[in-house]
C-alpha cells in the first residue's frame, strides 16, 4: 500500500507481512546493509523476539537485495516500510513512529539494522516500558555494558563530547548517546510538547532531540545496559562520514542545545 506524503510523514510504501501482534514494535532503519541487517534479523529470529514486538523494516531505498520478500517473511518480520521522499534516518525513523502509532502500539524500540547492536535485548526494553519509563537509553558504558572493538576516535568522540552535550541539553547524565538503541513510550511520542512528526528532522536530528525531551519535560528516563560490537577486521559500519558528517553532528548538538528542534 502507498502512503502520499503529509506533513512530518514522507511519502513510502508500505508491505504487511503479518497483522499486528504485539502491543510493541521495534524500528530498523535501513539502506543497503547487506549480510549486516540479514545478521541481525537471523539473531532475533534465534532469540526469538518476534514474541515480544512486531519487527518493522524502515527501508531508506535499498538496492542490494537485502529486503528480498522471501527471506524478511522466513525471518517473521512483520512489515516492510520503504520511504519514497527525501531525508535519510530521520526521515526513515518518522515513517516508522507514524505507522507504529497509526497501529496503537504503546512502545518502539528504535536499533540499527548493521548488526552491531544486542537485538536480544529488545524485552529488556519492553520491561521497562512496562515499568513506566517513557525513554529509554542502552548504554555500553554503563555496569553490564559491553563495548566491543570500539574505534578509539569514537570512544573518545563520545565520552567527550557527544554525551557530554546531550547530557547537559537533557539536564540528566546519559553515557552513550550516539547509541540509537533506545526505546519511547507512546506516550511520550505523542506529547504535543515533543511533536517528533516535523519536516526539520532529516538526519540525525530527530535522535539527538528525543535523547533530551523527555527529561526536559519530566518523563521517565533511564539507561540500561546493552552490547555494542565493531567488526575487528572490517570497515566501520557507519553513514556518518570523518569530516562532513562528524561536522554536521556538531551543528546539531548545539542546535539541540539551544532548543532550535523544540516546537515553535
Amino acid at each position: 500500500m502507498k502512503y502520499e506524503k503529509q506533513s512530518g510523514v514522507p511519502a513510502f510504501e508500505c508491505t504487511e507481512y503479518r497483522e499486528k501482534t504485539s502491543e510493541y514494535a521495534v524500528l530498523i532503519p535501513i539502506i543497503n546493509e547487506g549480510e549486516r541487517i540479514v545478521k541481525e534479523l537471523k539473531r532475533a529470529y534465534h532469540y526469538g523476539i518476534y514474541q515480544y514486538a512486531d519487527i518493522i523494516i524502515c527501508d531508506g531505498g535499498s538496492t542490494d537485495g537485502c529486503t528480498n520478500e522471501k527471506r524478511l517473511r522466513k525471518l517473521n518480520v512483520n512489515t516492510l516500510l520503504v520511504k519514497q521522499d527525501e531525508g535519510k534516518q530521520g526521515a526513515q525513523l518518522r515513517m516508522g513512529i507514524w505507522w507504529a502509532l497509526e497501529r496503537g502500539y504503546k512502545g518502539i524500540i528504535t536499533i540499527d539494522g548493521n548488526n552491531k547492536d544486542s537485538i536480544e535485548d529488545v524485552p529488556r526494553f519492553i520491561e521497562k516500558l512496562k515499568e513506566g519509563y517513557d525513554f529509554v537509553q542502552g548504554s555500553r558504558f554503563i555496569k553490564g555494558g559491553k563495548a566491543i572493538h570500539t574505534p578509539l576516535l569514537r570512544l573518545l568522540s563520545v565520552k567527550l563530547i557527544h554525551a557530554p552535550l546531550i547530557s547537559l541539553t537533557a539536564r540528566r547524565r546519559f553515557t552513550d548517546t550516539t547509541n540509537a538503541y533506545r526505546a519511547y513510550s507512546a506516550e511520550y511520542l505523542t506529547d504535543e510538547r515533543v511533536q517528533p512528526l516535523r519536516d526539520i528532522f532529516m538526519t540525525y536530528e530527530l535522535l539527538a532531540y528525543l535523547s533530551v525531551r523527555a527529561s526536559q519535560l519530566g518523563y521517565r528516563t533511564c539507561e540500561i545496559p546493552v552490547t555494542r560490537a565493531y567488526p575487528k577486521k572490517e570497515k566501520t559500519p557507519t553513514k556518518i562520514s570523518f569530516f562532513k558528517g562528524n561536522s554536521e553532528l556538531m551543528k546539531i548538538l548545539i542546535k539541540n542545545l539551544f532548543g532550535a528542534y523544540q516546537p515553535k
